[in-house]
């Protein structure tokens, strides 16, 4: 791991978790991608 950016994995595993939870709640994967596009950089 970068030691550089310590928050990024952090960062990372936060937006993997809110994807997995909106898949789970029925959001199509290209929802998730688009909102991740626009909002997860």
């Amino acid at each position: 791991m970068d030691r550089a950016f310590p928050h990024r994995y952090d960062m990372e595993e936060e937006t993997m978790a809110r994807g997995l939870l909106l898949w789970l709640l029925g959001v199509p994967i290209p929802v998730i991608i688009l909102l991740w596009l626009f909002f997860g950089h």
